[in-house]
């Protein structure tokens, strides 16, 4: 990984996600590219340009800076190289514009979840960047002082189309000496007899050099619980997925197992995009 993008709004959520890119790097000789976004209120003219903002703009814009700087010399990231970015944009549209721009490797995002009512018609940035983005996004829920990933479960049909984002789960496992833990969740909807469930399985995997893993069937009433359950059991470091990404109608209707872990999983959660 050579450039890990981590966007930031300076909460302490933000914070988890700096500290463990920061961890990442220091590993793998990353540059870290940490970026906040300004977003302005307006009243129906462009606030950038509008010459009576002007002053409020660059009030806004001075207090971002000087924050920003105070988060670089943090001791985390002594070492570390680091790039830092203010902008005039929408968060969201921000991270994807930086995502392309730089190349970034890995997004490392902060979230502190949401439930109910206002996650269905709120969401966060979180999710829509878990959604749309084309590269790894790590989501980070609490502190993790020491980042691992030596328990890495990893949850999928392992149907074909999983194959080529899982190039890119065996690379993360791989430089992170994980043990993934692949798990097939069987629901009393999409029910696999273990021996059905266990063949599909070996067949993907005969597929890939792994350096460790197992092979586990799990039960349970939905996959997002199985998921969270079969990591509680074994204490797992890490939850991986791949996620296709549903947009507009076709999301709202058939929802993303993905986000909801990024909502409900208190473990780092990584994306990877179908």
């Amino acid at each position: 990984m050579k450039k890990i993008l981590v966007p930031t709004d300076f909460s302490k959520h933000a914070e988890y996600a700096l500290k463990v890119a920061a961890q990442i790097a220091r590993k793998d000789n990353s540059e870290i590219i940490v970026v906040h976004m300004l977003e302005l209120p307006t009243t129906g003219n462009d606030a950038i340009t509008s010459s009576h903002e002007i002053p409020e703009l660059m009030l806004f814009k001075n207090a971002a800076i000087a924050k920003l700087d105070h988060l670089m010399t943090a001791p985390y990231l002594e070492g570390i190289k680091t790039t830092k970015l203010i902008q005039f944009e929408i968060a969201f549209d921000g991270i994807m514009k930086n995502e392309k721009s730089h190349n970034a490797d890995l997004i490392v995002m902060g979230s502190h979840g949401a439930s109910g009512f206002q996650e269905m018609f709120i969401g966060s940035n979180t999710e829509k960047v878990v959604r749309n983005s084309e590269i790894p996004v790590l989501v980070i829920k609490r502190e993790e002082e020491n980042f691992n990933a030596k328990d890495f479960v990893f949850a999928s049909d392992f149907s074909d189309e999983i194959k080529k984002p899982f190039e890119k789960v065996v690379d993360f496992a791989n430089k992170f000496n994980s043990h993934i833990h692949l798990v097939n969740i069987n629901t009393p909807n999409n029910f696999k007899s273990t021996r059905v469930a266990q063949n599909i399985m070996d067949e993907f995997v005969s597929n890939f050099k792994i350096n460790s893993f197992s092979t586990h069937i799990y039960n349970d009433i939905n996959v997002e619980k199985g998921i969270l359950h079969f990591a509680k059991s074994i204490d797992a470091d890490i939850i991986g997925m791949s996620t296709h990404g549903r947009k507009g109608i076709s999301h709202f209707f058939n929802g993303s197992i993905s986000e909801d872990l990024v909502n409900h999983a208190k473990r780092p959660v990584i994306t990877f995009k179908i």
